[in-house]
């Protein structure tokens, strides 16, 4: 089944104003309408207006106000007539959206709980007296040139060989999108190299030009500037990394205190998982 579109999308505009609320400090309780025993609310227009496509966006304030609790109330009405006749696969679809957002917004609080300035300030020291304790690593800048074939690294070759300077026949030869600043790579570690190249580097002295290099992306040649020890990374260039993993071990830790409280009865194991691909069973 299709489903409808947006319901606003739809629904006219409707000249009429609401009774101006009695509160002069309207909070998201603030009732808007009822409809029944139902009240609409101010959070709940709110929240309707913040979800609306973009193409609303830029309508004023005044101008949507009553059209979307006009569309509330209809919601309501309608809400109210169908809610009960709702099909099996329709009623089965809303209970896993629902359970859906709740888990969704169960997860994104324990992640913000985990990830204050003073989390990640604990979680980068670790990570940077972890980093002291390693053996030193070395970080390589370099450049490079890349072509598709033999025939043109050979060119290429013979302008460096011509006295050409480096970034210039990187500036017109390389098909890598660091062309347009010489072929420069920046700094780079151990490891974030594919295996051909990162060799090729490691056996450069600064300032060599290595030979031709092949690998999938193509042909190489490389050019090492300068090396040095790696040092530990500042909290900034890692903070993106840590925060992800200060997420991850909370939505672990959160799932294992729940399971661990929790009576769970899984009876996979007795049913065919073919029954899975049976969608017919939600039109019965």
């Amino acid at each position: 089944m299709k489903k409808p579109a947006g319901f606003l999308a739809t629904a006219c505009f409707l000249a009429f104003t609401l009774p101006s609320a009695a509160q002069d400090s309207p909070d998201a309780g603030t009732v808007l309408a009822r409809v029944g025993t139902v009240e609409i609310t101010l959070g709940h227009a709110i929240a309707l207006r913040a979800a609306l496509p973009q193409q609303f966006a830029a309508v004023p304030d005044e101008t949507l106000f009553p059209a979307i609790v006009e569309q509330l109330i209809e919601q309501e009405l309608l809400h109210q007539f169908h809610a009960d006749s709702l099909s099996v696969r329709e009623r089965i679809t809303l209970e896993n959206e629902e359970r859906n957002f709740v888990a969704n917004s169960a997860l994104m609080n324990a992640a913000e709980a985990a990830t204050t300035e003073e989390t990640m300030q604990m979680a980068y020291d670790a990570f940077a007296a972890e980093f002291g304790q390693g053996e030193p690593t070395t970080e390589f800048n370099a450049a490079h040139i890349l072509v598709e074939t033999e025939e043109e690294i050979q060119i290429v070759v013979g302008e460096l060989e011509a006295g050409r300077d480096f970034a210039d026949v990187a500036q017109e030869y390389s098909l890598d999108g660091s062309s347009a600043e010489g072929g420069n790579l920046g700094w780079f570690g151990e490891g974030m190299m594919i295996e051909p190249f990162e060799q090729a580097v490691m056996a450069l002295e600064p300032g060599q030009i290595s030979d031709p290099v092949e690998t999938r992306f193509g042909w190489h040649v490389i050019l090492l500037n300068e090396t040095r020890i790696a040092s530990v990374p500042s909290l900034d260039m890692v903070r993106e990394e840590l925060e992800s993993e200060l997420q991850r071990e909370a939505a672990r830790a959160l799932l294992a205190q729940l399971r661990e409280g929790a009576d769970i009865d899984n009876r996979t194991d007795a049913v065919d998982p073919a029954y899975l691909s049976r969608q017919e069973l939600l039109d019965e």
